[in-house]
Order: C-alpha cells, then sequence, then structure tokens
C-alpha cells in the first residue's frame, strides 16, 4: 500500500483512491527523516502515491494541510498562491505549495547571506525550479512560479505578475510590506521529539500476511533473502523508492517487501586509485534532466539499472555508464558476481532474487607520450533528447561520448586517439556501444561524413516505431555535434579535414565547446525569466471588472477542497473498473478472467444485460452513445464491462486479469483512417449547424497571378489531461432514486442519461457537481458514461459505488481533440493578396457523434479569420472505428487557426517574401468583416484588430527584433531562430447586484456572497458548456435573480432608513424575514446562438538542427476580450490556454497501436518553430547549392512534428 492510499484510509474512509498519473506532483507530500548520530533532519518532498507506507517508519509527514489550513490559518506560500492568482481547477495546488514549502526550508541551511525580512534564502532561479516537477494543466504556469518567486531574495519585484496583493504604481517597499508575511525562523517543519526515540534501523513490519524486511547489512539481506526462498510460493519484491511503480504498472501482490535503503554499503560512494564505486541505492543529483525531482530523491541507480536490464526501460543511466566500462556487483542468493555493465544487460532477464549492490567507475589512464608537444585529455559529453526538457519524458535517444584527444600546443589543433560512443533508448534491447563507427574514427578521423553514414546504419530504430527518422537523425546529430567543433565549413565534411590525413591537427575543441555553450545558454534552462503584464479594464460597476481572488482558493492550498474522490465512502462501498476492448470490430463471445477463481475481492461484473433500462451512456441534443458494447465492440477502447470489487485496487488489478472471446468471422475490415471512410462512405449526417459558402472561388481563381493547388495538412489529436481523471460516487437512496456526485461540466445530461439507463423518471436521479480538477470540454460528454455505469452497478446491487478511472483507462477511453486532413487550392495576386480558397477537410469523428456534427460550423468560423475575397468548402465528418472525439478548449478552431495560418505561410514562402506582409494585406477591413460573419459582426469602434496588430509589432519590437533574428542566423550555423506575430465571473456580479440595494458598499457584500456547487435538484435547466458564455450566462441569470431580489426589498429599506438612520446588511435581512419577504429567486437565462459567435484577436523560438531541440525565447500576446468580469481569471485563461496550445503543436502525442488502441499510460509520454525551420533549410539547402525552404518544408506536411524530422534529417 501506498503512503497516500493509507493517508486517505485514516482520513475517515476518503475514496479508497489509487494515483491516476503517478509523478505528476498533485500528491507531493514534505518528508522529514532525523538522523540521530548527527543529530539533524533531512527534508525533502516525495510523490506519496509512489512510496509504499511501511518505507516511512519513523518519519515525520507534513501534509498540504500541515502547511497550513483553514482552521489554525493559512501559510504565507498558501496566501500567496492565492494572491497571484495562481488556482484554477485546484487540483495540483496542494503539491505545489508542499514543493515551495520544503524549498526555502532546505534553502535555510545554506551558508548564504541573511535575506532581506519577508525572503527567504532561495534565488529566483531556484524559485522557478521548484514546479518543474509538478504539472498543470490550467494556469499556464506563470501566476505559480510568480507566487514561488516572490519568496526568493534576489527577485525583482518588477517582474512578478498581476496580482490582488498590492495596486499597479505602488514602490517595491510598498509592495513588500503589502505580502502576507513569511517568517524563516517559523516556516519549518516540526519532528517530533517522541519519534526521534522511535528511530532504529533494521525494523521487521508485518501484518495480515505481508512481512517489510529493512535489512541493516548484506549478511541480514541474504539471511532475509534465504528464509523466503525456502518459504517456496511467496511472492517477494525488493524495493528503494518504488519509482518505477510511475512507468510499470504493479499487477501482482506481493506478500514479502525488502527495503534496501538501511543498507549502508548499498547508499555509499567510495573513492580510491582504481576508481568511484557507487551504492546501487545512490543516484546522482545532477541528472536534472531525468524523472522529476522528488523521483531522484527517492529512486536509485541499481534500480534503474535493473529495469533497463529486466524491462529493456529506456535508462539514460546505463547509456551514460557504458562508455566508461563501469562494473557492476550482483548478488543472486548468496552469490557475489562482478560483471561489466555491458555483459550485466546482456544477460537474460535478471529474476526477483538478483540484487545489484554497487557500480564501479574505474580510472582511466591517460594514453603516455614522451613528447613535450602534445597536451592529452579526456572528454567526456552526454546527450538527451525528450519530448520535454526536464520532468516526466522518457528520451527519444540518449547518448554518451568518451573519447582521449591529445592538444597540439605548438598550433591549435588535436589528434584523437580513442574513442568511446553509446547510444540507448531508440527501441533496442538496451544501450549498445558502436564499435565500428569508433575503430572507423580512430583510422580515418578525416573522414566525418563516411563516419556519419556508417552510424546511421548501426543506430537502427526497430520497424513500425513512433519518430524512427527523427531518432535516426538524432543519433546522427549528438555525434557531429560532439565532433562539431573539429569542422571549419561544410564542404570538409565529406572532403576530408585537412586533406584526410589520419592524424589531422584539429580546431581547439574546450574554446568551442565554451563558445557553443555560451551562445546556447545554460544547459539546464529555468523555467521561465523576465515577463510583463499590463491590464486595461473598467471600473464601472465594481467589484465587477477587478481581480479578485477565485472563490475556494485558499482551501484548495491548503488541500481541504473536497473534490468528487475526496467524499467519504458511505458504508459498504463498492469500487469500479472497465473492461474495455482491444479489438477495434469484432463480436463479444464471453468475458471471463485468466485466473480460474474470480479475482480477490470482486463482488460482481457488470455488463449490457444487467441495465434495467435503455443501453445509454450519453444522451444530448448532439446524439446518442451506448454505454457498454452489446453484441459487438466497435472499437479498441469500447467499454464492455464494469468489474465491482472492494476496493478501487483490486477492481483495477480484476479489470486487467479480465479477457475477452472474441468472433471476427463474417465482420468486415474496421475503418481506421479518414481515407478509408472516404473510401468506404462512412460519413455522419450533419442536421444543423452547416455554415455557408463566401464568395464566387471560380471568380477568385480567375483574378490570380500565382496559385498553389491540391497541398495537404494532417492535423493530430490531443488528449485532455485533467489532472483529476473521469471519476463518480454513485449511492442508493430511498423511493427508488439515486445520488450521484459527479466531476462532470454537465450535471442535467448526467441526470437524463442515468435516468433512461435505469428506466426511472428522471427526478429520481439527483447529481452533484462542486468543483473539477480540469474538464477543457472532457467532461462535459465523455464523463456522463462513467457516472452512468456507477449507478447501473449501485441500482443492481444495491450498495455505494465509485470509480477513479486510472490514466491509462481515461487515456484510452476519452474522447480527444479531432484529427484532420486538410486539402486545399488558394490563388493569390503577386503581393499576396489572396483571392480565392477553397479547403476539402476531413474531420476524424470516431465511432459515435458526440459534438462531432457541430465542428463544421465551429471550423469554417474561424478559418474566416483573413480576407480570402472568396472561400469554398467541403468538410465531412467521418465515421471511423476509433475512440469518439470530442469537444477540446477551443474545439477545432485551433486547428482551423493553423490551418489559415499555414496557408499564409505557404504563400510568402512561394512568392519569397516575409510572411508578415502576407498576414497584413490579407486581415480583415471592417467593411469585409460584415461580409464574412455577417449577424457576429461588432460596429465598427469594437473592430479593434488593427490596432491591436500594429500595437503587437511595437510593444514587441518586431521589427527590430526580426533584424537581430537575422543577425543571429547569419552567425550560427547549428542553431537558427524564428519570429512570427499571429492574429488569431458569477460572485462579483451578484456583490454588484445587490449592491444596488445600498447606496454604496458593493465591497463588502462580495464576503457574503457564496458560490455553491452545482446541483441537478435545484439547478434543473443547467445548459451545455461552450463558446465561452458559461461565466457570462450565469452572470446575467445571477443579475437578474438579485434585480427581483433589489425590488422585493427597496421598500422595506427605505421605511427602515427613515425609521433607523443606518442600515446594516443583516438588520434588513432580519427584518425582511420576519414580514416574509421572500428572499429566494431564481432566472432561466438562454444566450443567443449568436452569443458564441465573437471575435477575438490575440513568439519567438530557436531550432537546434542537430537535435531538433526547440527553445521558445520570448512570447508577446495582446489579447481584447472586452470587459473582462475578472481580469485575473482571463489572464489565467490566456496563459493556460497558449500552453495547452504549445503542448498540441510542439510536445504533446496520442500514440496508438495498428488496432487504434491508445498505447499512452501516463505523463511519461514546436508555429514561430515554422520561421526557425524555414531559415534552417535554407542553410541546408545552400550547401547542396538548391534552395529547398519552399520544397521540404511544405505547409502540407504529414504531422506537426513531420517538418522537424526533415529539418533535421535533411
Amino acid at each position: 500500500m501506498t503512503w497516500i492510499e493509507k493517508y486517505f484510509k485514516y482520513l475517515d474512509e476518503k475514496g479508497d483512491v489509487l494515483p491516476t498519473t503517478r509523478g505528476c506532483g498533485a500528491c507531493i507530500v514534505l518528508l522529514s527523516k532525523y538522523d540521530p548520530v548527527l543529530h539533524q533532519v533531512e527534508d525533502s518532498t516525495f510523490s506519496s502515491c509512489l512510496t509504499l507506507v511501511c518505507s516511512l517508519n519513523g518519519c515525520s509527514i507534513t501534509t498540504a494541510e500541515g502547511v497550513g489550513n483553514s482552521k489554525d490559518g493559512f501559510h504565507p506560500i498558501q496566501e500567496r498562491f492565492v494572491g497571484f492568482h495562481a488556482s484554477q481547477c485546484g487540483f495540483c495546488i496542494p503539491g505545489m505549495c508542499v514543493s515551495m514549502f520544503s524549498a526555502p526550508v532546505n534553502a535555510e541551511k545554506s551558508n548564504r547571506s541573511e535575506p532581506r525580512p519577508g525572503f527567504s534564502k532561495l534565488t529566483v532561479t531556484e524559485a522557478e525550479k521548484v514546479i518543474a516537477s509538478n504539472l498543470c494543466r490550467c494556469t499556464g504556469y506563470r501566476p505559480i512560479a510568480d507566487a514561488c518567486k516572490s519568496f526568493a531574495a534576489d527577485v525583482d519585484m518588477e517582474d512578478l505578475g498581476y496580482n490582488s496583493i498590492w495596486k499597479k504604481g505602488q514602490s517595491d517597499e510598498e509592495k513588500m510590506s503589502r505580502l502576507p508575511a513569511y517568517n524563516r525562523n517559523s516556516s519549518s517543519p516540526k519532528f517530533p521529539e517522541f519519534l526521534k526515540k522511535e528511530i532504529k534501523a533494521g525494523a521487521y513490519l508485518t501484518s495480515k500476511g505481508y512481512h517489510w524486511y529493512s535489512p541493516s547489512s548484506i549478511e541480514k539481506l541474504q539471511s532475509i533473502l534465504q528464509k523466503i526462498e525456502a518459504n517456496d510460493g511467496t511472492l517477494m519484491k525488493i524495493v528503494v523508492g518504488n519509482t518505477g511503480t510511475g512507468y510499470y504498472k504493479e499487477l501482482e501482490h506481493y506478500d514479502n517487501y525488502i527495503d534496501l535503503k538501511h543498507i549502508p554499503e548499498l547508499s555509499t560512494i567510495v573513492k580510491d586509485l582504481t576508481g568511484i564505486e557507487i551504492g546501487a541505492a545512490k543516484i546522482a543529483d545532477h541528472m536534472e534532466k531525468i524523472a522529476s525531482g522528488f523521483v531522484r530523491k527517492s529512486g536509485s541507480v541499481g534500480g534503474n539499472l535493473v529495469m533497463a536490464q529486466r524491462k529493456q526501460f529506456p535508462s539514460d543511466i546505463a547509456t551514460i555508464l557504458l562508455p566508461v566500462d563501469a562494473i557492476v556487483n550482483t548478488m543472486i542468493g548468496q552469490k557475489l558476481e562482478k560483471l561489466t555493465l555491458e555483459e550485466f544487460l546482456g544477460r537474460p532477464p535478471l529474476d526477483s532474487r538478483a540484487i545489484l549492490l554497487s557500480i564501479k567507475i574505474p580510472v582511466w589512464e591517460l594514453t603516455k607520450d614522451t613528447s613535450s608537444e602534445t597536451d592529452t585529455k579526456f572528454l567526456f559529453e552526454t546527450y538527451r533528447a525528450a519530448p520535454r526538457p526536464l520532468g516526466n519524458a522518457l528520451p527519444y535517444l540518449n547518448a554518451a561520448f568518451l573519447a582521449e584527444i591529445s592538444f597540439c600546443r605548438n598550433f591549435t589543433g588535436a589528434i584523437l586517439n580513442t574513442c568511446r560512443f553509446s547510444f540507448g533508448a531508440y527501441a533496442s534491447k538496451h544501450p549498445i556501444r558502436v564499435r565500428n563507427v569508433e575503430e572507423f574514427l580512430i583510422l580515418s578521423i578525416g573522414l566525418l561524413y563516411e563516419a556519419v553514414k556508417l552510424l546511421e546504419t548501426t543506430v537502427i530504430p526497430k520497424y513500425g516505431i513512433s519518430h524512427s527518422a527523427y531518432k535516426s537523425s538524432l543519433a546522427v546529430g549528438f555525434l557531429f555535434e560532439f565532433l562539431s567543433p573539429l569542422v571549419n565549413t561544410p564542404d570538409q565534411i565529406s572532403g576530408g579535414l585537412c586533406n584526410g590525413d589520419n592524424n589531422s591537427m584539429l580546431k581547439d575543441y574546450n574554446s568551442e565547446i565554451k563558445e557553443n555553450n555560451d551562445k546556447n545558454g545554460t544547459k539546464f534552462p529555468t523555467l521561465l525569466s523576465s515577463s510583463k503584464q499590463n491590464i486595461q479594464s473598467g471600473n464601472d460597476y465594481p467589484p465587477v471588472g477587478q481581480p479578485v481572488t477565485k472563490v475556494g482558493a485558499s482551501i484548495q492550498a491548503s488541500g481541504e477542497a473536497v473534490f468528487v474522490d475526496d467524499i467519504p465512502a458511505p458504508g459498504n462501498c463498492l469500487y469500479g473498473a472497465f473492461v474495455y476492448g482491444t479489438e477495434p470490430l469484432a463480436r463479444v463471445k464471453s468475458i471471463t478472467f485468466k485466473s480460474e477463481s474470480p479475482p480477490v475481492g470482486v463482488t460482481a461484473l457488470i455488463s449490457v444485460k444487467d441495465i434495467p433500462g435503455k443501453n445509454l451512456g450519453c444522451t444530448s441534443v448532439f446524439g446518442e452513445e451506448p454505454l457498454y458494447a452489446d453484441e459487438f465492440a466497435q472499437f479498441a477502447g469500447d467499454r464492455v464491462a464494469f468489474v465491482v470489487a472492494d476496493t478501487q485496487k483490486h477492481a483495477d488489478l480484476a479489470a486487467n486479469l479480465a479477457v475477452i472471446d472474441y468472433d471476427k468471422e463474417n465482420i468486415s475490415p474496421p475503418i481506421f483512417s479518414v481515407e478509408e471512410a472516404v473510401e468506404r462512405g462512412s460519413f455522419f449526417q450533419v442536421p444543423f449547424f452547416n455554415p455557408e459558402q463566401v464568395g464566387d472561388f471560380s471568380e477568385g481563381m480567375a483574378e490570380v497571378d500565382c496559385q498553389i493547388l491540391s497541398a495537404e495538412i494532417k492535423l493530430g489529436s490531443q488528449y485532455y489531461f485533467y489532472m483529476e481523471t473521469q471519476t463518480a460516487l454513485a449511492v442508493p437512496d430511498e423511493d427508488n432514486s439515486m445520488m450521484v456526485y459527479n466531476s462532470t461540466q454537465c450535471p442535467q445530461i448526467a441526470q437524463e442519461t442515468i435516468a433512461q439507463c435505469l428506466g426511472l423518471p428522471a427526478n429520481n436521479i439527483r447529481v452533484i457537481t462542486r468543483r473539477l480538477g480540469g474538464g477543457f470540454g472532457g467532461k462535459a460528454i465523455r464523463e456522463v458514461s462513467v457516472a452512468t455505469a456507477c449507478a447501473v452497478a449501485a441500482y443492481k446491487l444495491q450498495r455505494p459505488v465509485r470509480v477513479y478511472v486510472n490514466r491509462k483507462t481515461d487515456m484510452i477511453m476519452a474522447g480527444v481533440r479531432h484529427p484532420m486532413k486538410i486539402t486545399y487550392s488558394v490563388g493569390f495576386k503577386d503581393n499576396g493578396k489572396i483571392t480565392a480558397l477553397k479547403l476539402d477537410i476531413l474531420i476524424d469523428a470516431g465511432i459515435f457523434p458526440d459534438v462531432s456534427i457541430v465542428m463544421p460550423g465551429a471550423v469554417v468560423g474561424s478559418l474566416k479569420k483573413f480576407y480570402w475575397d472568396a472561400l469554398s468548402f467541403d468538410i465531412k465528418l467521418c465515421k471511423t472505428n476509433l475512440p469518439s472525439r470530442s469537444a477540446m478548449r477551443a474545439p477545432v478552431e485551433v486547428q482551423a487557426a493553423f490551418i489559415a495560418e499555414a496557408i499564409i505561410e505557404h504563400i510568402a514562402s512561394t512568392l519569397s517574401i516575409e510572411v508578415d506582409t502576407v498576414r497584413s494585406i490579407n486581415l480583415h477591413t471592417y467593411n469585409s468583416l460584415g461580409f464574412f460573419f455577417k449577424s457576429a459582426a461588432v460596429e465598427p469602434s469594437e473592430y479593434t484588430l488593427p490596432a491591436v496588430w500594429d500595437k503587437l509589432a511595437t510593444s514587441s519590437s518586431f521589427n527590430q527584433r526580426t533584424e537581430m533574428i537575422q543577425e543571429f542566423n547569419r552567425s550560427n550555423k547549428w542553431r537558427k531562430r524564428g519570429i512570427s506575430r499571429v492574429s488569431t465571473k458569477v460572485k462579483q456580479v451578484a456583490a454588484y447586484g445587490l449592491g444596488l440595494i445600498k447606496r454604496g458598499g458593493t465591497e463588502e457584500l462580495l464576503e457574503k456572497v457564496r458560490v455553491i456547487q452545482s446541483d441537478t435538484l435545484s439547478l434543473i435547466q443547467g445548459g451545455f458548456p461552450g463558446g465561452s458564455t458559461t461565466s457570462e450566462s450565469s452572470c446575467e441569470a445571477v443579475r437578474l435573480c438579485c434585480n427581483v431580489l433589489v425590488e422585493r426589498l427597496t421598500a422595506l429599506k427605505e421605511r427602515l432608513m427613515e425609521q433607523m438612520g443606518t442600515l446594516e446588511w443583516e438588520t434588513l435581512i432580519l427584518q425582511a424575514y420576519e414580514i416574509s419577504v421572500n428572499l429566494s429567486a431564481s432566472t432561466l437565462f438562454i444566450p443567443e446562438s449568436a452569443s458564441m459567435q465573437y471575435l477575438n484577436y490575440g513568439a519567438a523560438v530557436e531550432v537546434n538542427l542537430l537535435s531538433g531541440e526547440t527553445t521558445i525565447l520570448r512570447s508577446d500576446i495582446i489579447y481584447d476580450c472586452g470587459q473582462s468580469l475578472n481580469p485575473a481569471v482571463d489572464l489565467g485563461q490566456i496563459g493556460g490556454a497558449y500552453v495547452q496550445g504549445i503542448g498540441f503543436f510542439m510536445f504533446e502525442e496520442y500514440p496508438t497501436n495498428s488496432n487504434g488502441l491508445v498505447t499512452a499510460n501516463g505523463a511519461w509520454i514546436h508555429c514561430a518553430t515554422r520561421a526557425a525551420i524555414v531559415e534552417a533549410m535554407r542553410q541546408l539547402g545552400s550547401w547542396n547549392s538548391v534552395d529547398d525552404s519552399n520544397s521540404t518544408v511544405p505547409v502540407g506536411g504529414s504531422s506537426r512534428d513531420a517538418g522537424f524530422e526533415r529539418a533535421v534529417g535533411a
């Protein structure tokens, strides 16, 4: 049992929760260990979902509530998080606060100078990195980083962003005085005195047949292993930090656990004349790019290498140690053995009894040279390319290079004496040495190009894996980057260095490496650099338009906010897990379990035959979707059954043991692509939201000077990655009714679906939603089936049933962003003015309609961002045997914006003119706006895009930076830069509305207004969230209610004022109650459909040609959101949306196997980028005496990283 499971069981049986992501940082707590020898307390953070509770024996734990809470008072960290508006959904914030809490605690133990009062010894860089291990999907990180940096001793107060702590224009001294006070002396956790007496090594714990051993020596370890081996049939697990379960999910029950942390030999580093020996339970702190900080603190070198040996884990450590001939010491039973790391990795997988004791890095002796003309030294460099530079991200490829080089004293140059190169993580079984390349370079150092070609035939990724071309090019890029200081100009690559002399005198390696590092920045970049925010907001209706802190932000920061899984489990509660199909289209014959007897704790297996009403997983205006597969499983990931067990862990384990028997006879092959759907005529009809064509395409094409015909773009998908996965709790109630607690964006749809599925009236079903741990559209339709499955199981068994869908299952079953294939033809003038555009768009809607029927209208609406003169389109919704696609933040609008920008860039590339020129000439005029948008068009004064466009150029110094980037690209061979500019709430209203009853004083009313949960008992006509109209609609409904209440209270208020002179709000309400004034009001407000058709208007990057590494250097965003209800909320939404968009276009993947089944299972899985890539391709083309900037980086790339792979591999 992990610590988080034990903790939640202790807290009144709150949610027998299993971690959903492992490694996301949401469950971080502070661990304090007491050293009885040194009489010191060591504080560090750890991930409670990974850490086994027995490993914490004798430790003190501080949770977010221990940092501060509503009863004892909030900690300044929590208060600053609130003041900087760092919490949106709030699910990740407790972990963020604990991470931040631990950093000053450890900084105080340093010998740094005393900071200013109210600050800690932290530096800004350290404060930024505090949250590098924590994931947040809502905020864009900026406000979180600001809250953390506000504690840094060297912080620039002007660099801290928008907040409610101080007002604009105040001095630094005033700002510091208004910050929640931080007392360094009282902010450290107190280690319990009684616990110091309990500290002892080698503890043995036992409970209910499970045994936990903590041996304190190798001898005791051997004795324990011997004892367990004699007791045949029991399963054993050897652990240090248990961090491996963050990647390899644990599917077995173990009887015995052996904790190696207390064996001194395994946790020491010994250095002698023969080398350095590292205990296997130790890990190097400097490996910042590997995993998260709290994982590195808990994990071990030995565990990492054993995973690489047993399970082919793509280990960075194995790759790094391979070229230095590391030696591993192993123990199997009583047998000790010493092996080279290469031998160790090449052996068959070790069994569970094998233990890696230590790793030794031998001393390397330099080649003896009697000549006085050379200095010889070793050079060692490591490389890694991953989706993210820091945190939980497996590498695409890693490498380590060791070389002995002799530097000549008489002239600048060097001789390569020996070299050892290792590569890993490219889908080989384990890292390899490329001995053929090593030998070739020693014999023929002048033929670098030939060595690179030889490497391409050696490092070959497995067929069918993702990014295979990119991984191959990475190997070449890394090797070339290591040797690049030896090269002067491109023509010497293939012609040989210094006329091919095998002992070529090479450029000074150290100086060029230093120069590259100076140009390219730090090896471990900080999270952010400086940034500024400027807000223009009105103050006509206070507190509306003011940066009021989010409702409930304080209790979110302290971890006291109750999400669905925090609700205490009712008595006799059961837990569910989905059994999903793995075949894309097959007849379901039966469902059984792998074991002969039912898995531990299983109560029932619910399927379609157990549904009392209609087989319905969701019903809405968009269409219907079945809850469970009936005769056929229609796609890989289709819900087939629901396992119900006594704990969530047992339910998940049982679901993994389920076996589905399929029959594929006489079944048509499944449809996996939009192309196949077109061939077979598989489409969804669009009954409404059919957009109109604009202008005459034929006439527009008749006017053109140039044209591009049938160019293609393909866009992939994106998973929501809300921090809280889908979850629900269904509790049977009296009179054949059901109470459902659900993390949903649409309680009304859930209510109606559950009612029909159970065959009950809708008023028998009550759905309650207090808050969501992130949604982004993924909990509008997709969550309904989760709540319905719980309700069906609870109805059948007449017991409460809850589910917390694990991350892997959530990723498999969740609807995702719509993939698309776009074919376009465009005509334009020589100056870039577009006269006609025709688009054929194929949208992959998946197997069921979900919300896809509104996507054609949405995509056309966003495509109208430019004045195309004539816009013609044919949009088809393709029905495929893949999971249903659903709405995700700016559904299809973000894809449409990319399509438009890609077309603009393609035109600029074809004409060889600046893309900014083409954008500018095709921006809408006010007259064209009315032609394209009709009813949604605004008044002339409200059309602010031209002003915003010019202001962005001025405020971002666009032209000056463009010149600087051009100069950078001329002087840098392997790094290229690009720049681009793209056009693209309730409580306050209540306080203002009720404030109309008084002559002023709306500020104090703000504290009297409380926003509560959504409940279908009281909110009987909740609508569908979308089009960014939810806040406005809710506020308008509240305003209308307030008008009713004000009208009822006005006469009483005037009479009391005559009698009393002054009147308190409480007195007014009490008197109203006594004379039976109705103090309750309700209003239904439904916005017009046109309110969703609004207009809004909104980066410089650097690309490493050798590795494809992309860095965003700066972003400037100007956003006209009209009259903001709360600028702080809008800023958070803008930042969060921007970062989520970066994820879609630059980082995130949604990989599937050949059956369409999603293969990603957790957190492990760049448009100005195009400008940098185009510049890179120009240089590569010039080396070949051709300009390939148009042909090799087409707008119609096959995927969002295709241009990346071409650029690197060209």
